[in-house]
């Protein structure tokens, strides 16, 4: 039996790495990762190559387990209270109308319509009506990590951004409490139980007792995130810790069974889901914690997806097909009349009417993890219901995050980067701010064959000088930066406040697309954060001198080079732009032997360089030699 067990665990370990790499494929074509391995689990189950047999799955339960504490974990950390403050009315209205308006007509229309759905058409009305429940409470969960991708890839900020992402995280959280609401109402009925004051006492006190072991989790997850150990010792710890919760609760449900004849039924999810939230508001490990599920949640989404994709019969997916999708559309419908009576409620700007339902379509882990507990525990129809499911999210996962984009851009609160423009031929520099360091740096430029520009805010006598331009602008507005043609600009300096220079780096960023943004930070801590997202060179003078002389001391040739003081030799950063180089090798450039290649820089990320690197159009490479080869190499690989 051990040896089997062993064989399945392994067998199933290669099929999730399988899965991995088939859904990446599926990335590249524009699907989600979900999609990529729940197919590779549908291939690998007993509907295609059998690899993991229908009666084998029981044995793997431990890893659905698993995943679902992890899934819980996630959606509590992001339950930060901090971040929600701001938008709090906004928050409250949407999702309680997502709540209830979404939950009550899904739950209505689908049970008016249930004796056309054929595994619920031979159901008892009391069932038909519990089915529909479930379906209605799953319908509104949504996928944290899917709007945070959308978020970060739009550069997204704002009062519809942030409502949007605070709604998402409260609805995973009363999600999962309604959930468990509805899902001991649900084994009540189906068992022939009576609804009296018993179940309401009982009831009461799992949700009490659960919300308790909460807090006691979350005081033991505390305990590894304040060790100084190795952070896979940390990982293994929280993994541990998630999946006592299941076992712990699997135990109290059949020793109270035997001693007191009625079952005390521990909600996992609600103890994990609280634990996570008590870490997260009220220790000091928040972002400890929130990194190690950041590495952990990967591999256990691989688990969980293949897992389930394995669970499922392809040809009932093909039967229930139609069913998915029109549930799809009524869910859809459910939260666009919600989406409005949220905007109106709160008093939210008009613009929002037609677009506040759009945040909150796709759905992944939460809502997969409540249905597979419920295709667990009611066998006779659970399995149809987890079928239709996971339809309506492959459904959601692939027009849900296009929605998103979609109602960002129209709300206006996407920053994405502009592209940047093509070279002219002339390193044009930019330095905003007029005063010795910057009328020093200009002259520096010049003398290297740049052409320098400063721009200042404030009333001058000469605005003009032999050597460089001095232009004098109104204020830091996109208006105003318009008249400056810095469309043309190689380098942007910012040597003016912390704030200003934010600002016009963030409308460098958005509206021009300038690589290299330069800017002198001046302590500013709320404003640190904010210039390296957007990809900022920052220079802090505090460090600088120390720096240098580190430098210094330990190459003290090679910083020589770096900063000019060998008048013979120079340092330039150069990017492809010759077509005929595009593909070659650096050995069969035939570089001059005073030239060599200190590194490659592709998309962001450096390059170990050596002969047989091949070159791309728009890698930028770091030549050092004499000036004169250097220059000769420079137009080699510019014209």
């Amino acid at each position: 039996m051990e040896v089997n067990f062993i064989v399945l665990l392994a067998g199933f370990v290669l099929v999730a790495i399988a899965g991995q790499q088939i859904a990446k494929v599926f990335q590249k074509i524009k699907f989600p990762l979900i999609t990529g391995l729940i197919i590779t689990g549908i291939l690998a189950g007993s509907s295609f190559l059998n690899f993991i047999p229908s009666e084998s799955l029981p044995k793997l339960n431990f890893l659905n387990n698993l995943a679902l504490a992890i899934i819980a974990f996630s959606a509590g950390a992001e339950f930060y209270l901090k971040e929600l403050r701001s938008r709090i009315n906004s928050i409250k209205w949407m999702t309680a109308s997502q709540l209830f308006i979404t939950v009550i007509l899904s739950t209505w229309v689908i049970f008016e319509y249930s004796l056309y759905i054929p595994f619920m058409q031979d159901q008892p009305k009391d069932i038909r009506l519990i089915i529909a429940l479930l379906f209605g409470v799953i319908f509104v969960a949504r996928s944290p990590s899917s709007a945070i991708a959308v978020i970060n890839e739009m550069r997204a900020n704002g009062p519809f951004t942030k409502t949007s992402m605070g709604v998402t995280v409260v609805k995973d959280v009363l999600v999962i409490i309604l959930f468990a609401v509805c899902f001991s109402t649900a084994k009540t009925v189906i068992n022939n139980e009576d609804l009296d004051l018993t179940f309401l006492i009982f009831l009461t006190l799992d949700l009490t007792l659960s919300f308790f072991l909460g807090i006691v989790i979350g005081l033991a997850l505390k305990l590894p995130l304040s060790l100084k150990i190795n952070k896979t010792i940390k990982a293994i710890g929280v993994l541990l810790i998630g999946y006592g919760v299941y076992v712990f609760a699997e135990l109290v449900r059949s020793k109270t069974a035997i001693i007191f004849g009625h079952e005390i039924v521990l909600e996992p999810l609600l103890v994990c889901i609280i634990g996570s939230f008590y870490i997260t508001n009220y220790t000091n490990n928040r972002i400890e914690f929130v990194e190690l599920l950041e590495e952990i949640s990967p591999t256990i989404y691989v688990i969980f997806f293949t897992l389930t994709g394995a669970s499922l019969s392809f040809q009932t997916l093909i039967q229930v097909l139609w069913i998915a999708i029109a549930f799809f559309c009524l869910r859809l419908f459910s939260m666009f009349l919600a989406g409005m009576f949220g905007v109106l409620s709160a008093k939210d700007e008009k613009k929002f009417l037609f677009i506040s339902w759009m945040p909150y379509v796709t759905q992944a882990g939460v809502a997969l993890g409540l249905t597979t507990i419920i295709a667990n525990e009611f066998t006779e129809w659970g399995y149809e219901f987890q079928t239709i499911i996971i339809a309506i999210i492959v459904i959601n996962q692939l027009i849900g995050p296009v929605l998103f984009k979609i109602s960002i851009d129209i709300a206006k609160e996407s920053h994405l980067k502009h592209k940047s423009s093509e070279f002219d031929g002339i390193k044009d520099a930019i330095i905003f701010g007029l005063e010795s360091q910057s009328i020093a740096l200009a002259m520096t430029l010049k003398q290297s064959g740049w052409v320098p520009k400063i721009i200042t805010f404030s009333d001058i006598e000469k605005k003009t000088n032999d050597d460089f331009e001095i232009i004098q602008s109104r204020d830091i507005s996109l208006n105003s930066l318009g008249q400056l043609s810095l469309e043309g600009a190689d380098a942007i300096v910012c040597l003016l406040s912390d704030k200003e220079n934010y600002k016009i780096a963030n409308l460098v960023y958005e509206h021009y697309g300038t690589k290299d943004v330069i800017v002198r930070y001046n302590g500013a801590r709320e404003y640190y954060e904010r210039l390296i997202n957007i990809g900022v060179r920052i220079i802090d003078p505090s460090l600088a001198m120390i720096n240098l002389l580190d430098h210094f001391v330990r190459s003290p040739n090679a910083t020589s080079l770096l900063l000019g003081l060998d008048n013979k030799k120079d340092s330039v950063d150069v990017q492809i732009r010759n077509k005929d180089i595009h593909g070659m090798t650096l050995r069969d450039l035939r570089f001059p032997t005073d030239v060599i290649v200190l590194s490659v820089v592709r998309k962001g990320q450096v390059l170990i360089s050596h002969g047989y690197t091949r070159l791309r159009l728009g890698d930028f490479v770091t030549l050092v030699g004499t000036k004169e080869s250097v220059e000769n190499v420079r137009f080699k690989l510019e014209s």
